[in-house]
């Protein structure tokens, strides 16, 4: 399952707020704020999913956490179509 931290730098690679994400995930932007804001993840499974899609709709990899080394995020490489 993904992350606070893991929410806020995908944000930040997409350059959107709170707002947008919680537009496109259908939910209310201050259970968006209330889940960023803390330190672990804190809400339903479902609302988690609706980010996660959310995100990874947009581009977004979440990278789990692998030989203690933290959990992460990266965009997709867009496929050249030149083929």
């Amino acid at each position: 399952m993904i992350g606070p931290a893991q929410i806020r730098a995908a944000r930040g690679l997409l350059n959107i707020n709170q707002s947008v994400l919680s537009q496109w995930a259908s939910i209310n932007v201050a259970t968006l704020k209330r889940i960023e804001s803390s330190p672990e993840i804190r809400g339903t499974a479902n609302t988690i999913r609706k980010i996660q899609r959310a995100l990874e709709a947009a581009g977004v990899e979440f990278i789990p956490e692998d030989a203690g080394k933290g959990p992460g995020v990266r965009l997709r490489q867009v496929q050249d179509k030149k083929s």
